[in-house]
């Protein structure tokens, strides 16, 4: 099920009830009861609530939002780094230039086609990921430069491996939500306590308070709904966050997906 069409449902499914709640509780409101008024108590702590849980989803998704900006940086330093050790591998006789780029190409395809799909789901990466990653850096550190351009690409062949090499470890170590549990749990209960709280400022009938109230409970469920959605650095759903790759790396990205 696409991710847009939980949300739409998602928020259709809690404006339905909150606008169900209200005509419902309106309709058996005592004759005697002043729904003009609402004490100043119940609207100073409804505000202050909503200024609580406001600060705290707020705070939530700017930790969810920088955790996916580093994974994705993450991401292009390995494929940038990668796609550096290709070129530079030109100055190599043909033998081994096409034996470095098909050991880089092979690892492409390997992330891309099955260590994403792990990452999405929440499973941790393969380790054939690392195997061919050192077999890639056994290979160049073995090739003994034969000129002064050889010696010259030698060591910025290694930083570039290196580099690869550490990004993976960044990628395959951040691939797991970025909120505890208790920050959840503290998220949708602040989310119900305070759609709840909105029952308690007499609210009418009327289209204007109805819709406001609509309104307010679909914000809530999309606030939510996009810290859960960026709590995956990865995404939850296709290989979109592998687009470094795809870019560099185009007619391996083909082969993995066929």
């Amino acid at each position: 099920m696409s991710e847009w069409l939980v949300l739409a449902i998602a928020m259709a499914l809690v404006c339905a009830l909150v606008l169900t709640i209200t005509v419902v509780r309106h309709r058996r409101v005592a004759d005697d009861e002043d729904t003009s008024e609402t004490p100043d108590v119940i609207e100073y702590m409804t505000m202050m609530v909503g200024v609580v849980y406001a600060i705290v989803l707020g705070l939530a998704i700017a930790g969810v939002w920088e955790a996916r900006g580093a994974a994705e940086d993450s991401v292009r330093r390995e494929a940038q780094s990668l796609y550096e050790v290709t070129q530079r591998a030109d100055v190599y006789p043909a033998p081994v230039r096409d034996r470095i780029r098909g050991e880089v190409d092979a690892y492409v395809s390997h992330t891309v086609s099955v260590d994403w799909p792990r990452l999405v789901s929440g499973r941790d990466a393969s380790a054939e990921g690392a195997q061919l990653l050192g077999k890639l850096r056994t290979d160049v550190t073995h090739q003994s430069p034969a000129n002064e351009l050889q010696a010259q690409a030698y060591q910025p062949l290694l930083d570039h491996i290196a580099a690869a090499d550490d990004a993976r470890h960044s990628r395959t170590q951040s691939d797991e939500s970025t909120l505890p549990g208790v920050v959840w749990f503290g998220l949708v209960v602040g989310g119900i306590v305070t759609i709840g709280l909105i029952f308690t400022l007499q609210i009418r009938r009327s289209g204007r308070e109805l819709l406001l109230a609509g309104l307010f409970s679909a914000l809530i469920v999309f606030l939510l709904f996009m810290v859960w959605s960026f709590d995956a650095p990865y995404g939850r759903d296709g290989t979109d966050s592998a687009e470094p790759f795809q870019e560099l790396f185009p007619a391996q990205s083909v082969t993995a997906s066929r």
